[in-house]
């Protein structure tokens, strides 16, 4: 059973830093599209960032550029998401999905495995 499992949400004031992880099993992050979405109550996902299959391409929308840096660990079958800057409006629920290519990355639908998501809050 394939499981996408977040970790290292929590509460942070506007400008600190946080470090999300994803630990898959069954699937490999190395053939995969890895991506994070995240989601705030009442609006649709949000594509965040997402890292492609080797050579590991990454993507970002334009309001994490710079701030936030995806990266994958293909020897422990792991994703992160280094959030630094952060700010009041990056509040959310964080999810990780993988899908088989980064075609429209930014886009919920298509992703075949998701996690059960992790909170961010950043306080002004």
């Amino acid at each position: 059973q394939v499981q996408l499992v977040e970790s290292g949400g929590g509460s942070v004031q506007a400008g600190g830093s946080l470090r999300l992880s994803c630990a898959a099993s069954v699937i490999a992050t190395s053939s995969n599209c890895m991506a994070w979405f995240r989601q705030v109550s009442g609006k649709e996902r949000e594509g965040v960032a997402a890292i492609s299959p080797s050579p590991g391409f990454t993507f970002y929308a334009d309001s994490v550029k710079g701030r936030f840096t995806i990266a994958k660990d293909n020897t422990k079958n792991s994703l992160s998401l280094q959030m630094n800057s952060l700010k009041s409006e990056d509040t959310a629920m964080y999810y990780c999905a993988a899908r088989p290519n980064c075609q429209f990355w930014y886009h919920s639908t298509g992703y075949t495995y998701w996690g059960q998501g992790t909170q961010v809050a950043v306080s002004s």
